[in-house]
């Protein structure tokens, strides 16, 4: 399993329209990808730092949303952010909510 953190940092008070967007726009987008398996997104409150993190089944999976689809979700959420986001594209090492084998 793979994951996609991005971290973003926001434009002033856009937090709740970031996430009514990305609940309504990108999450269907993201459920569409084939390997898409789950989402999650933080913030603390009154920051102006976000962290989005996608897992997806094989990076080959994440490569692929990130060439084909993320420019669309960029474009769709860049009104709310503000300077380039951050994007690692990492091995799932372990996880007690999907069972994951320990990366030898």
């Amino acid at each position: 399993m793979f994951a996609r953190n991005v971290s973003i940092h926001l434009k002033s008070n856009t937090l709740s329209d970031y996430t009514r967007t990305f609940e309504n726009e990108i999450l269907p987008l993201l459920r569409k990808q084939k390997g898409f398996k789950d989402e999650i997104t933080l913030s603390n409150p009154g920051s102006l730092d976000a962290i989005a993190i996608s897992l997806w089944e094989s990076k080959a999976n994440a490569e692929a949303y990130n060439t084909n689809t993320y420019p669309q979700v960029l474009k769709t959420m860049g009104r709310f952010i503000e300077g380039p986001p951050k994007v690692q594209t990492l091995e799932a090492v372990t996880s007690t909510f999907h069972n994951v084998a320990v990366a030898v």
